[in-house]
């Protein structure tokens, strides 16, 4: 297939239209370590299991290659043609860029209060969503959870968080500390328990529901996260080359006392076993 128009970002795709609603088809690339269109579609599929808002995602083939195809929630099929929601992404939201001058403002923290402005009507609702995401990243290793993966959408006047899209596991060494992209709490980009409940309430949650959001969606990825990727058709080879992104060690880490302050990373404590 000859070159197109780009979509952006760093994986080959395109936009098509099947079935009567516009699709981005994601392709495969050559320096794969493992089959990524599989593997996107499992974790879609989990996220869903774990209570997210999801896009609608199935697998086709083309050219003996299989390619991953994600419904395009900003484009609705009217009998004229497609109109066109407004979106805006998180990174426009945060004011913030690609540069590292302004990498401080890649927050959930500010993201969620970002979301108490433009969702009014729907905080309640939007706010928790924010939460379950980043509890789904910090579980599945998704390290590129940055902000132009983040995004609200508006069909008609209100704005609302967009359905989750590109969940992708990072399997990692590193089994004492992984750093999501974004800031998550009182521990900074720490993808970790007491980080993640550290500051809850921003979340319109309270410690103990953010808990139980928490503990429910572990326990899930933990039992399904294999059972999802075979039912996706994830081959076993790739299973157990992204094993060890799922629920890491240092995921369940003692920090103390989450009720404290924002830290520098450079300011962080050492990490105590729970």
């Amino acid at each position: 297939m000859r070159a197109g128009t780009s979509m952006g970002g760093a994986r080959p795709k395109a936009t098509v239209e099947d079935a009567d609603a516009l699709w981005l088809a994601k392709f495969p690339h050559r320096d794969d370590k493992w089959n990524n269109t599989r593997v996107e579609h499992a974790m879609l599929l989990l996220a869903r299991k774990c209570g997210l808002s999801c896009v609608d995602s199935r697998m086709t083939t083309v050219g003996e290659k299989d390619v991953l195809l994600v419904k395009r929630f900003d484009r609705h099929k009217i009998d004229a043609g497609y109109l066109r929601s407004r979106m805006v992404s998180a990174l426009t939201l945060l004011n913030a860029d690609d540069g590292p001058d302004t990498r401080q403002k890649w927050s959930y923290l500010l993201l969620a209060d970002e979301l108490r402005r433009t969702a009014s009507g729907t905080q309640a609702k939007e706010l928790p969503e924010l939460f379950r995401r980043m509890c789904f990243n910090s579980l599945v290793s998704n390290t590129d959870d940055h902000p132009r993966n983040h995004a609200v959408v508006a069909k008609d006047q209100a704005w609302s968080l967009s359905p989750a899209y590109d969940l992708t596991p990072n399997p990692m060494i590193a089994v004492e500390r992984r750093d999501l992209a974004m800031t998550v709490g009182a521990f900074g980009r720490y993808a970790n328990r007491a980080n993640l409940l550290s500051q809850s309430g921003r979340f319109l949650l309270s410690l103990q529901e953010a808990a139980s959001i928490v503990d429910g969606m572990t326990e899930i990825v933990s039992d399904s996260w294999h059972a999802t990727c075979r039912q996706a058709g994830v081959s076993e080879r790739d299973c157990e080359l992204i094993r060890s992104a799922f629920v890491y060690e240092g995921f369940a880490y003692d920090l103390g006392n989450p009720d404290i302050h924002t830290v520098d990373a450079e300011e962080l404590p050492s990490a105590r076993r729970r």
